[in-house]
């Protein structure tokens, strides 16, 4: 079960930092797009479109990556300090009773959404002849299933901690340097280090 767990997150892993790629895609249309406007006096319709649908789909496919490695935001004044087994009671009551309806509606809504779309080719009405946004919508649905498939093994992990008294692991992934951590591992003392900066400091005087 708990390879099974971590194999979704993989998966939302995956597309959530495949999708962030569009940060950089956004970061060069606005930078192209100022530049053409101001410095060449030639903006284009079609870019503010371009740019909302690219977040929108960032902002949509990176749910359930941020969902897997628990990092939506979260009142959690109290919640820190109560016990693991009340932690993952709270979670799970708030997965049934408003996750899972929330965004099985919106897989559901979404689908309807995007299929009317796509029957009509819709294109944007923003400029006379706006880009078209049927494969952005496309999204919708796509960044939901994904969504919904995360949740259930945040569910099962809550059920789990229920039975275990301790929350299942998570795949690693990037985090900030814990440096009291890595000076252990490296059997680094904060005495070497300031014996290490007197010694650069005394090389830096001597070369003046």
């Amino acid at each position: 079960m708990q390879k099974l767990l971590l194999t979704i997150d993989k998966i939302s892993t995956f597309v959530g930092k495949t999708f962030s790629w569009l940060i950089l895609t956004l970061t060069f249309l606005v930078t192209y797009e100022v530049f053409s406007r101001y410095a060449l006096s030639a903006p284009h319709a079609w870019a503010f479109d371009a740019m909302i649908m690219m977040y929108g789909s960032l902002f949509m496919m990176a749910g359930a990556y941020t969902l897997s490695k628990n990092g939506h935001v979260r009142g959690d004044v109290l919640y820190g300090f109560f016990p693991p087994r009340l932690q993952a009671a709270i979670d799970l009551t708030l997965f049934i009773v408003f996750f899972l309806p929330g965004v099985t509606a919106l897989c559901y809504a979404g689908f309807i959404y995007a299929g009317e779309s796509w029957a009509i080719r819709e294109h944007s009405n923003i400029t006379v002849d706006g880009p078209p946004i049927y494969p952005f919508k496309a999204v919708i649905p796509v960044a939901g299933f994904f969504l919904l498939l995360q949740g259930i093994v945040e569910i099962i992990r809550c059920i789990r901690c229920l039975k275990d008294g301790q929350w299942p692991s998570r795949q690693e992934d990037v985090e900030e340097v814990d440096v009291d951590k890595l000076k252990e591992v490296l059997h680094v003392k904060d005495e070497d280090i300031a014996k290490l900066d007197e010694m650069v400091a005394a090389k830096e005087r001597g070369a003046r």
